[in-house]
């Protein structure tokens, strides 16, 4: 590989930013496509499906064979409320590989005994999030029911690219805080990024299932097609 490949390919990931090496098996030359121009290069729909499964692999078009060497960052989510749901979603989350992050600053709650193995921030949310902002490969879920705990959170996560956003609550609740949103400058088309009633249509009852349906509908946004970047912020 080229010096100017590497380098570049480099700081992509310590940017935590996907980037597709692109080899033609045929002659061995190589190119680097970033995440953020990938809707110029003439693989555009092939690169994104690889990217999407998270996967290398090698692919054909026009009878010239290509390897595509993916890398994409280790997925994170961060969650707002350490409460019987995150517990539940946790250990489920590790096993997704997700890299996992509890957010909640009520002490009583936010223990490492309740959280073993996990990485707990007895925090209010916007000064975590200003230290750790939220990129493409984040997923954020509120689940405290508290406007002061989960509202900061939602705004930092309308405010990025993170691919999935989830807020737990009944359709009455999510209406206040949709109110509540419009009123610190969200329009429509940005708030309609919030899953909310969050999760899959299971019919979960219990924390764990309804974490079960959480992170059913985090893998299906994640490999999923993505959407257009987030645009100006609130």
């Amino acid at each position: 590989m080229e010096l100017s490949l590497l380098s570049a390919l480099n700081a992509e990931r310590a940017a935590r930013r996907a980037a597709v090496l692109v080899t033609d098996i045929g002659t061995g030359a190589q190119r680097l496509v970033k995440a953020a121009e990938l809707q110029q290069d003439p693989l555009a729909e092939l690169i994104d499906r690889q990217l999407r499964t998270g996967k290398s692999g090698s692919v054909e078009v026009d009878g010239k064979a290509y390897f595509l060497t993916v890398q994409a960052p280790p997925p994170r989510l961060i969650v707002t409320g350490a409460v019987h749901i995150s517990q539940a979603m946790a250990p489920m989350a590790k096993l997704l590989d997700l890299d996992v992050t509890v957010i909640d600053p009520r002490t009583a709650f936010a223990t490492p005994e309740r959280f073993p193995e996990v990485t707990l921030l007895p925090e209010w949310p916007d000064e975590v999030l200003k230290r750790q902002p939220l990129d493409a490969y984040t997923a954020f879920v509120a689940l405290t029911h508290d406007p002061k705990i989960d509202d900061p959170g939602l705004v930092a996560a309308l405010n990025s690219d993170c691919f999935y956003i989830g807020a737990l609550g009944s359709r009455k609740t999510h209406g206040r805080r949709l109110e509540r949103l419009a009123a610190a400058g969200f329009n429509e088309t940005r708030t309609a990024r919030i899953h909310a009633p969050i999760g899959l249509d299971i019919g979960a009852v219990s924390p764990a299932e309804i974490a079960l349906a959480i992170l059913g509908e985090i893998v299906s946004t994640l490999r999923g097609p993505r959407r257009k970047p987030a645009t100006e912020p609130a």
